[in-house]
């Protein structure tokens, strides 16, 4: 009798090798030779071609009570959990028909191999693999690559699990996490709030044909260090929405919206902007960002100009890509740019993560060697603008089972990530480590506070950028609350930096931080900011208008804030000032009054240079005349050694 069921093992678990050309040899008669166990047998084996694998393997079952050497009919309750993705029955009932029959086939071996790979136990892999190696017929050299790149896969990810990270990852618990998926986490800079989906059960008034769950965003604050019970956010409807990213200052969210009669495709990226408490209507990007294909997943830089997506348009590389575009205005975007190789690959690459210091990218991929499943990436961007290879973050932040949707605090030392490892609330589950140091990416500070009128206190919204006095790159650009008058900026730690504020019919706000050390952990600056009127009499003092000790030649840092007086005397035509210069008292009063002129007139000479006309500006050196701050300490003696400018007629 020709056994079907052993042809149809081996055709089915042959099509793994991807190789059609390999030799099948099928036994001419069963291990079995019991009329019974036979006949259970073959019954098992039209449950099989049926496939329906419940009756198969109760058939099976009731064929090794009768022969416990039945090594087909344990293969066929092996492949039978392997068509359901029980991998671990699988692998029990693939050892079990080994130990019928060591000798039975040397194919065997493999298909253990393979479904304890696809299970996680990489050691028994690894070892099936090797039995397999030793018994194939042929000359090795003929064995097929697929088996070859598995095994050292397999390799692979033993010597990831060798160099374990001393980490735990601890699930946020009841008040985040439910009997439902949780997913895509997104952090305010100051980590007062987490944003993020839940895929829960569809009801009467989902919007959507034939969907059994909704997408809905949900929120927590932290409160002492302890998450709160979440919220639901305002913006859900009865639609699908989600996979969002909350701007580093809590100001702008950007969210996937699908299936909405205003959309382009299947799903589309919308943002919303906060104004006091109340967020925005929701707009969506539009052209040339949402298409008609599938756009999700958007990660925010830290000054909201860059926007990393995901997306299966044309033009990628395979599957899900990550794509970037660039708002040049508010609701306005550029053409998006695929980033291509190195991070995208021919499979799926998706929820990428920017991190607050704009350099770090952290994001899902199936395409790159890793745990298996989905594991997590991070990639550097270079000074040329490209990206580096991809990272594998390790294990156990990775295994076998899916991991998504990393983000890392400010600071670098905290992660937030969903997995769907065993012991959680439900499906997917939220996630927090402590990042170890050798994964920590550059951290990053912040300043947060509020701008008002400097003389009735009322709030302001005002425009301010922060650049980077080494390289003149503006890191920041934004605006403070149109309600409150309240911002919240991130600031690498790595640099020196200028932060300049300004607001229509306003003097504009100029003030240095240096933060060339590199902290773990960083307090945030907390500083409100007074906007003065252009009136008659205000004053300014120009905090990034640089000079050598003793010297007055304007060093090129000052180049920032010569541009904003320019502009400043540009917009108001009428406008005259004096420009004066100051010192500490170290050192005579004929010297620092010559210095301090000096000083004044290079500010002078630059401006009159840039096409200001000289009889609309004075300047003097008045030395330490007029100090602002106590000579008896270093940082008095540097808030006096200034420059400043005064509106004296219009």
């Amino acid at each position: 009798m020709y056994n079907t069921y052993t042809k149809f093992i081996l055709f089915f678990s042959l099509s793994l090798f991807m190789c059609t050309s390999y030799p099948v040899q099928a036994q001419d008669q069963l291990s079995s030779q019991n009329r019974k166990a036979l006949r259970y047998y073959q019954k098992g084996n039209t449950a099989m071609g049926n496939r329906d694998f419940v009756q198969a393997i109760s058939y099976a079952e009731r064929a090794i009570r009768i022969d416990e050497r039945f090594t087909e009919a344990y293969i066929m309750i092996a492949e039978s959990y392997s068509f359901t993705r029980d991998c671990e029955k699988s692998c029990v009932y693939f050892e079990k028909a080994i130990a019928s029959n060591p000798d039975f086939s040397y194919k065997l071996y493999y298909f253990a191999a393979n479904e304890f790979m696809r299970c996680g136990n990489f050691e028994k892999a690894v070892s099936n693999f090797e039995e397999y190696f030793r018994r194939f017929p042929s000359n090795i050299s003929e064995i097929p690559i697929v088996v070859r790149e598995n095994y050292e896969l397999c390799l692979y990810r033993l010597q990831l699990m060798d160099d374990s990270l001393p980490i735990n990852p601890i699930n946020m618990g009841p008040r985040v996490n439910s009997a439902y998926a949780e997913y895509l986490p997104s952090l305010t800079v100051d980590e007062s709030k987490i944003v993020f989906t839940v895929r829960r059960k569809a009801d009467d008034l989902t919007v959507c044909l034939n969907c059994l769950t909704e997408e809905d965003m949900y929120y927590s604050e932290q409160v002492d260090g302890i998450w709160q019970d979440r919220k639901p956010f305002e913006l859900n409807t009865h639609y699908n929405e989600g996979g969002q990213s909350i701007s580093s200052d809590g100001k702008y969210l950007i969210f996937t919206a699908c299936e909405r009669d205003e959309g382009y495709g299947s799903c589309d990226l919308y943002w919303s902007k906060r104004i006091g408490d109340a967020w925005s209507k929701p707009r969506n990007f539009g052209k040339p960002v949402n298409t008609q294909y599938w756009e999700s997943q958007p990660t925010f830089s830290a000054d909201g100009k860059n926007i990393i997506f995901v997306s299966n348009r044309p033009g990628g590389l395979g599957g899900m890509d990550l794509w970037s575009t660039q708002m040049i205005e508010e609701g306005v975007f550029s053409t998006p740019v695929n980033l291509g190789i190195p991070v995208n690959t021919m499979k799926n690459e998706d929820y990428p993560f920017l991190h607050p210091n704009g350099k770090t990218l952290y994001f899902s991929s199936e395409g790159h060697k890793g745990m298996g499943g989905k594991d997590i990436f991070y990639s550097e961007l270079l000074p040329d603008n490209t990206w580096s290879e991809p990272v594998n973050l390790g294990y156990p932040i990775n295994t076998y089972a899916d991991e998504m949707s990393l983000v890392v605090n400010a600071k670098g030392d905290k992660a937030f990530y969903s997995s769907d490892r065993a012991g959680g609330y439900g499906k997917d589950d939220l996630y927090w480590f402590n990042l170890p140091e050798t994964l920590r990416p550059q951290s990053v500070t912040y300043m947060k506070g509020r701008i008002f009128d400097a003389k009735d206190n009322t709030p302001l919204e005002a425009f301010f950028h922060v650049v980077d006095l080494k390289t003149g790159n503006v890191v920041v650009s934004s605006s403070s609350d149109v309600k409150t008058g309240e911002f919240l900026i991130c600031i690498p730690t790595s640099s020196s930096y200028a932060l300049h504020a300004q607001r229509r019919n306003y003097l504009f706000y100029s003030e240095n931080f240096e933060l060339k050390d590199v902290y773990t952990d960083i307090e945030p600056y907390v500083k409100d900011i007074f906007l003065k009127r252009i009136e008659l009499g205000e004053s300014v003092v120009l905090n990034n208008i640089f000079f050598d000790t003793d010297k007055s030649d304007l060093k090129p840092e000052s180049e920032i804030e010569l541009k904003n007086i320019l502009q400043l005397l540009m917009d108001n035509p009428r406008m005259r000032i004096e420009i004066s210069g100051h010192t500490d008292n170290i050192g005579s009063k004929e010297h620092n009054l010559a210095l301090s002129q000096a000083r004044a007139k290079a500010v002078f000479d630059y401006l009159v240079n840039k096409g200001i006309k000289a009889n609309r500006m004075d300047y003097k050196g008045y030395g330490f005349s007029v100090p602002i701050a106590s000579n008896e300490s270093d940082e008095g003696r540097t808030q006096n050694r200034r420059t400043e400018f005064k509106i004296i007629g219009f």
